[in-house]
């Protein structure tokens, strides 16, 4: 099944866009193959603001969050995961504001062990579970523990002002698949995690890259399909091959149209979903290889 992704989004870094009632988006100027234009980050409220998602650890976006809000206040910063292109942003908003942070907790995996994505330096002053939800004047958002790009992921479902309005962070982007790379990302976690989104009904996903998405769930549908179809092609691969690294199975899973900047990141996906087909014994390792079950 193919994926209806969005790619007209060009916005200018640090511009302000009302993208739902109540919600206004800033792009952060850090461009690049895994964050598309840049980081969202988005105002919830008016007067009493919460930001979503400070991004990077960059001073012209922070200005241009503080330019957006000059006569408001910011009350609360939230935050749907740990990686570098979310999170460290925080530390300076917060000195400069004095919001509290929330989140689902610090980065799970340490450095030595396959963390060197995460933001290490973060740990929210409010933790959030699945369920909880963060409230202010006429909204409030609820949090979704969406593991799977993340362990500690987010997304958070608007109610109130913006009902309907779903900030799906990096779980769901409308430009482009997720990356899933272990052992943080899981695979098996990412496909409970879209069955979960596949149960709501909601009109409006705000991503953490790319354009808003309306109509999401024939999206959310079409994610779920292409992951199937990707894992049954992995196994059919490796079948081939008798015993194959996820590096060895790129080029027969994604085929020549790959572009080659990108398949170290394939490779990871890939060797999520062989982390994946052991767990349910599809396959088995060895060494550092893995071999039909």
């Amino acid at each position: 099944m193919s994926i209806p992704f969005l790619r007209e989004d060009a916005p200018a870094p640090g511009s302000v866009q009302d993208v739902a009632p109540g919600v206004r988006r800033i792009v952060c100027g850090n461009p690049g193959p895994f964050t598309y234009r840049g980081t969202n980050t988005y105002l919830i409220g008016r007067g009493e603001v919460a930001v979503l998602d400070p991004g990077p650890a960059d001073p012209a976006h922070l200005a241009a969050i503080l330019r957006a809000t000059t006569s408001e206040r910011i009350a609360r910063i939230l935050v749907s995961h740990t990686h570098r292109d979310h999170s460290p942003g925080v530390a300076a908003l917060q000195a400069a504001t004095g919001a509290a942070s929330f989140g689902f907790g610090p980065h799970q995996t340490p450095l030595g062990e396959g963390g060197e994505g995460g933001d290490h330096d973060f740990t929210p002053d409010v933790t959030l579970a699945d369920g909880a939800a963060v409230e202010a004047g006429d909204w409030r958002a609820v949090a979704v523990h969406t593991p799977g790009h993340c362990a500690n992921h987010l997304c958070f479902a608007l109610e109130g002002l913006g009902q309907g309005t779903f900030f799906s962070a990096d779980h769901v982007m409308s430009w482009s698949t997720s990356v899933v790379s272990p052992p943080d990302g899981d695979m098996a976690d990412y496909m409970a995690s879209l069955a979960k989104l596949e149960g709501r009904e909601d009109r409006l996903y705000l991503p953490g890259h790319g354009p808003p998405l309306p109509d999401p769930a024939p999206f959310v549908a079409a994610l779920a399909a292409h992951r199937r179809e990707r894992e049954a092609k992995v196994l059919e691969a490796l079948r081939a091959a008798r015993r194959a690294t996820a590096a060895d199975l790129v080029p027969p899973v994604y085929g020549p149209a790959l572009e080659p900047r990108l398949a170290p990141a394939a490779a990871r996906s890939l060797l999520a979903h062989l982390v994946k087909l052991q767990a349910e014994g599809a396959v088995a390792r060895d060494g550092e290889a893995f071999v039909p079950a």
